[in-house]
């Protein structure tokens, strides 16, 4: 009986071995080589999303630098504009699974409408909050940008587009929607760390 014992514990401590040097195998894969360089992003930081305001970050190369620096602002666009409606969805869902909307269907259809013009409009004020430009050794020019959209106009670009429709407007709370809103903002800020 004690060998059986002492043979179990054997192989468990064996089988303990063999994971855990196996788990370390696997992390020294991840870790880059000594001679890794880390590359620092002009403008990365300054295009994360916090419980305040939506961000992005974009960067652009070409033999120009206003097309470049245009291209990359557009790429910002595209991506702060995809982060919003994401956002904005989900704010849409958890609504119109709190609330008692009447056709909550034709409402959310409405609604995920309403609020792509809204993402639309806003864009044209959206504030550049850090831009590089450089003239690369080939001679084409690289710009970094990001770019910011306060939630504050967001909410008041959706509160007026609810404003003018009859339809929404009579399945709207808009303190409840508010609240929705901020508790998926503050979410964004805990993920970046804010």
């Amino acid at each position: 009986m004690k060998t059986i014992t002492k043979s179990i514990l054997i192989v468990a401590v064996l089988s303990s071995a063999i994971a855990f040097s196996s788990c370390k195998k696997n992390k020294d894969v991840i870790r880059p080589d000594k001679d890794a360089k880390e590359i620092i992003i002009p403008c990365k930081d300054e295009g994360r999303s916090d419980k305040n305001f939506f961000r992005a970050d974009a960067q652009s190369t070409s033999q120009d630098m206003s097309l470049s620096r245009e291209k990359a602002l557009t790429m910002a666009k595209q991506r702060v504009a995809g982060l919003i409606n994401t956002k904005i969805k989900s704010v849409t869902d958890r609504y119109v699974n709190e609330t008692e909307v009447g056709a909550n269907s034709d409402f959310e259809q409405k609604f995920e409408n309403l609020t792509r013009e809204v993402v639309n409009q806003t864009l044209v004020d959206i504030a550049i909050v850090c831009e590089k430009n450089f003239q690369e050794a080939t001679g084409k020019y690289t710009t970094y940008i990001a770019i910011e959209i306060s939630k504050d106009a967001m909410l008041n670009g959706i509160n007026g587009g609810i404003s003018k429709d009859q339809k929404l407007r009579v399945d709207y709370d808009k303190m409840k929607f508010e609240q929705i809103f901020n508790e998926e903002m503050e979410k964004i800020g805990n993920e970046a760390g804010y």
